[in-house]
């Protein structure tokens, strides 16, 4: 556990105390709370600190998508996150309409939930994309960590950083006493969301700009079940006038809990000053978009906030790291920033962890940037070009031009006419509607993070050339860099995903019966690196098979190869076939990987 440098042990400290702990992570949002949770789970002595006195106050984040909900299966915290969710089948039926009391110009179905795209997800992994705003999500993440360990301490406030070849000094302020002392870490993650000041002080390069279009948030309660129940989903997009102001392209009404609470998001000219969205504005806003000029609201919560479009280059500064929307900013399109948080968390943990337990050599860090700053740059693009592609739905209505709210209107009713503009004006509807599928069934850039880096050992393959469009469709390889495929093993008594043989505090090794000789390999390779490296044989007659023959066709190897998972579910290296040497070749790519040389 963290320890006072000066065996002090009162419950006051005296200004000369340092607080010791391996890593700090300032922020207690989904990648400040998932890297104490995670390293708490690998036993590393952690401290998060907040400047808040709790968890999220407001829903923010909501939509789960299948990586993240992996992460909690490894965990296991899957049934406590479904527990508290909107389960898949309730969240996709997204829909486009004048109000929610109006006419629907359309609908999506959204997350995997069509017929057409179900099956793509449900092969790509054993989870489902759900919803859980974020003031359910971050209690589960904190409380974990802390069973597991972690010490978290709110109301406590990072004030700077300096750092030297041996650890971070961090200076923090106790914000209820005004005390402020000195928290000795070896290592420091920043955490703390788009404005981060730790990315500041460590110098991080970005690119992009900040506040690029303003938007407000409204949650209020209301009961729409009539309205919504037969249509169900998490988003209603709301074309009226002053909607393709801001950076979301559209009013939304966002489901919290079905279906009587909600969140509105408006956009607002931030060139401007800043509306005052009192109760009596807000009321009108929620009353606007929901059809309903007379219904009664309660009005729980507002809030003003900018669209980014920026990401960090590099995400490292000697022994400062920073994760989170820390590193990548951007509006919440395609629903990919408390995601991305917690797979960034999900990276840096366990190396950390073996940096900090001599197994891995420092050098293995400098892989976190290499690997997960191409990601942040692929969301942040993704995320604001799904924005901008709303203008679509202005352009095939007519509205860009519009000159008032009557001439809006008429257009809006154009595209029911038997003339040849409503004709025209259908067409461009639909091809609208189809390129919505690139925010709300983007599986690709979901789940499609490949990985170069030290920590990754090529065999000189490469990844095979696209079928599809990538941003849409998910295609699973076992190429080095890779995520482990999907796929369902077990026995007569159970069922297994590949990701379960392969938990998060070790190194796996995946083979066939004919590969049985990888076994003794492995385990001399782990005493001679002082790892744990599990091997798991799949086929008849052993503790798992191929229940569905599943994964014959995936692994790509023939059955007497090697896979090597690493803690995080990536492809760190694979062999073809048995070679002459398995234990030279195995004791060969953990050493590369961990950055120990040949």
């Amino acid at each position: 556990m963290p320890a006072f440098d000066d065996g002090q042990t009162e419950t006051a400290l005296p200004t000369t105390a340092t607080v010791r702990t391996d890593v700090l992570v300032v922020g207690s949002g989904p990648a400040g709370s998932a890297a104490a949770l995670l390293l708490a789970t690998l036993g590393i002595d952690t401290i998060m600190i907040t400047k808040y006195r709790w968890t999220a106050n407001t829903p923010r984040a909501h939509i789960t998508n299948q990586r993240a909900m992996e992460i909690f299966r490894d965990l296991g915290l899957e049934e406590q996150v479904l527990a508290e969710a909107t389960p898949h089948h309730l969240v996709g039926d997204t829909v486009f309409c004048t109000s929610i009391a109006g006419e629907e110009i359309g609908r999506i179905r959204t997350w995997g939930t069509g017929a057409d795209r179900e099956a793509d997800y449900q092969l790509a992994s054993p989870c489902l994309t759900v919803d859980i705003p974020q003031t359910y999500l971050e209690p589960i993440l904190v409380r974990n960590a802390a069973e597991r360990g972690a010490q978290n301490r709110f109301s406590t406030e990072y004030l700077s950083h300096t750092q030297d070849a041996d650890g971070v000094d961090v200076q923090v302020l106790d914000r209820l006493t005004g005390h402020q002392y000195t928290i000795r870490a070896q290592y420091l993650i920043g955490a703390d969301g788009a404005r981060s000041k730790v990315a500041a002080d460590a110098g991080l390069p970005f690119e992009g700009a900040m506040d690029i279009a303003g938007s407000m948030n409204i949650t209020f309660k209301a009961d729409l079940g009539a309205y919504v129940g037969h249509r169900p989903s998490v988003l209603y997009w709301v074309i009226q006038p002053g909607s393709n102001v801001g950076g979301i392209g559209a009013g939304l009404v966002r489901m919290v809990r079905p279906w009587n609470e909600w969140l509105i998001v408006w956009g607002y000219d931030i060139a401007g000053p800043p509306p005052v969205v009192d109760e009596k504005a807000a009321t009108e806003i929620v009353r606007s978009l929901l059809g309903m000029p007379g219904l009664d609201v309660e009005i729980t919560g507002t809030s003003l906030w900018g669209n980014n479009e920026m990401y960090a280059t590099h995400l490292q500064s000697g022994r400062v790291f920073c994760a989170g929307d820390a590193i990548h900013r951007h509006p919440p399109s395609n629903g990919l920033g408390s995601n991305t948080s917690i797979q960034d968390a999900y990276n840096l943990a366990w190396k950390l962890a073996a940096v900090l337990r001599g197994q891995a050599a420092p050098s293995l860090l400098e892989t976190y940037s290499a690997e997960r700053a191409p990601v942040a740059e692929r969301i942040v693009k993704r995320a604001n070009r799904s924005s901008r592609e709303f203008a679509d739905f202005f352009v095939a209505l007519g509205l860009t031009d519009a000159k008032d709210e009557a001439e809006m209107v008429e257009r809006i009713e154009e595209r029911k006419a038997d003339t040849p503009e409503g004709l025209a004006k259908r067409a461009a509807l639909v091809k609208a509607m189809e390129l919505k599928h690139y925010e709300f069934n983007a599986h690709g850039v979901e789940l499609g993070q490949f990985y170069t880096s030290a920590a990754i050992v090529p065999d000189g393959s490469s990844l095979p050339g696209p079928t599809r469009d990538t941003d849409l469709f998910y295609e699973s390889s076992t190429v080095p860099g890779s995520h482990l495929p999907h796929a369902w093993v077990g026995d007569q008594r159970r069922r297994l995903a590949m990701m379960d043989l392969a938990p998060y505090h070790r190194f796996t090794l995946l083979t066939g019966i004919a590969g049985q000789r990888w076994r003794a390999a492995a385990t001399q390779v782990a005493a001679a690196l002082g790892i744990e490296l599990a091997t798991v044989v799949i086929g008849p007659g052993q503790e798992v098979t191929d229940l569905y023959y599943d994964w014959s066709r995936l692994r790509e190897i023939e059955e007497s190869g090697a896979l090597l998972v690493r803690p995080d579910k990536h492809i760190g290296w694979r062999a073809d076939t048995l070679p002459a040497d398995p234990q030279a070749a195995l004791h060969d790519a953990l050493s590369r990987i961990l950055g120990l040389g040949a």
